[in-house]
């Protein structure tokens, strides 16, 4: 044993101190692993430990139901609006303000949001049925509005940090031509509703032809017409009709052809083939489709004065109220009472023609002296004022001061289409008449059958 252990101690002593001393360390670090206790003995103390987490946005509280699904992430919870929408629709006697005041909403809030904007203060005038959409916020301030003014017009009201943001959205009708043609027999308006065509359409064709045709005296049995027009669809279900296209009248020994062609500079007109417009300066008939009672007769004995007196123009009889349209542009030098003409309107039409309107039963909204007309604006209704023994309407038409029969005076024709859209229009034109050709050959066949 001796011996061992001084060779032992020879060899241990053949290594170097440093290496000597750190393998005695680590004999000294597995010597108290082995004596320390393991993991189930109960510690006598623990080291202090701190937690460090992130700030986590506010949110609501869990909903049991929704136990185990993902939660939102911080960008989405960030983005979602806290406001309310509700829908609310007008019965008869509600207002706006009564409306957003029943949800909450101050009336200075209302006040504010109908002076905004000018588009948002028609929302004054909501009628029963309408649809509001209405966002509030938590404090119960208005956020945004939509109104669904009709089936393809919307408005949407936002709230900025600037005020209200306005925005108008208008859906686009789905078009299709259509056509119609007729004789007459009896009245234009029954042989246009036999042939399928609306009001509207109706109104369209007279205003068309109204420069060249006067369909009170104008107007034959056996007289004719044909138009294309569109009808307008929403969503496959249709909805209305809209514009004539093309139209043909047959008056007397007279064709008149009349094309509706947009120009370059966005303005709507009816031309003839040709290109000239149909339009002229002056409407022939200030009131639709009246009966013409007394005519244009110098020698005239008046019916109340029962005088010779010269009847210098042109009495429509027609129902008190019916619509008084300007035959021109131009403004008004005279709106008021007087002596026998009663309610009365001069419209002076630049430095040559004038026209006088007589025994008016009222006077149309915002008509006065000084303001201006516009060619078929209704500028009263038919009455019997002054001297009348029934209601009418007493028209005058005057050329640099001398009065002319309204019936027969020459009337200004309107500008056509300039030169450099002339071929354009040609192109148009002839395409709208083969349309035209081929619907009236249709129409002739299914005649037949």
């Amino acid at each position: 044993m001796k011996p061992f252990l001084t060779r032992l101690f020879r060899l241990i002593s053949s290594f170097p101190r440093g290496h000597l001393l750190a393998t005695v360390a680590l004999f000294g670090l597995l010597s108290a692993a082995v004596i320390l206790p393991t993991s189930d003995a109960t510690p006598t103390a623990q080291p202090a430990v701190v937690a460090l987490s992130l700030p986590r946005p506010a949110s609501r509280e869990a909903d049991p139901e929704q136990a185990g699904t993902p939660a939102a992430s911080p960008e989405a919870v960030a983005e979602e609006p806290a406001i309310d929408w509700r829908e609310i629709t007008v019965s008869p006697g509600d207002t706006l303000s009564r409306l957003l005041q029943a949800q909450g909403v101050s009336p200075g809030e209302v006040h504010r949001l109908v002076t905004a904007d000018k588009r948002l203060a028609a929302l004054t005038n909501i009628r029963p049925g309408d649809v509001l959409r209405v966002a509030l916020n938590d404090d119960n301030t208005l956020a945004a509005l939509e109104h669904q003014v009709s089936r393809i017009k919307s408005l949407h009201a936002e709230r900025t940090e600037d005020g209200w943001s306005v925005r108008e959205e208008e859906r686009e009708y789905e078009r299709q031509v259509r056509y119609a043609q007729a004789e007459i027999s009896d009245s234009l308006f029954l042989a246009a509703q036999r042939a399928g065509m609306t009001d509207n359409l109706i109104m369209q064709l007279v205003n068309i032809f109204a420069w060249d045709i006067d369909f009170v005296l104008d107007i034959r049995q056996g007289d004719s017409f044909q138009v294309l027009y569109e009808e307008l669809f929403l969503d496959g279900e249709q909805v209305g009709t809209g514009n004539i296209l093309m139209a043909e009248f047959n008056n007397r020994d007279r064709k008149l052809t009349a094309f509706r062609y947009e120009t370059q500079e966005g303005s709507t007109e009816f031309l003839d083939i040709a290109g000239n417009s149909l339009r002229r300066e002056f409407i022939r008939t200030p009131v639709e489709f009246a009966r013409i009672s007394s005519r244009f007769n110098p020698n005239r004995r008046h019916p109340v004065l029962n005088t010779i007196r010269a009847h210098r123009g042109v009495d429509y009889a027609a129902p008190t109220g019916t619509p008084i349209r300007a035959t021109g542009d131009g403004r008004v030098e005279f709106a008021g009472v007087r002596g026998g003409y009663g309610n009365v309107v001069i419209i002076r039409h630049g430095q040559q023609y004038s026209t006088l309107y007589a025994h008016m039963n009222s006077f149309a909204r915002g008509i006065r002296s000084g303001v201006r007309v516009r060619q078929g604006q209704t500028i009263g209704t038919v009455g019997m004022t002054g001297l009348a023994t029934g209601p009418h309407l007493h028209y005058e038409f005057l050329v640099n001061g001398v009065h002319r029969d309204p019936l027969t005076v020459k009337l200004p024709k309107a500008r056509g289409i300039a030169d450099n859209e002339r071929r354009d229009f040609l192109v148009y034109a002839n395409r709208l008449r083969n349309q035209m050709a081929l619907h009236a050959e249709a129409f002739t066949l299914a005649q037949n059958f």
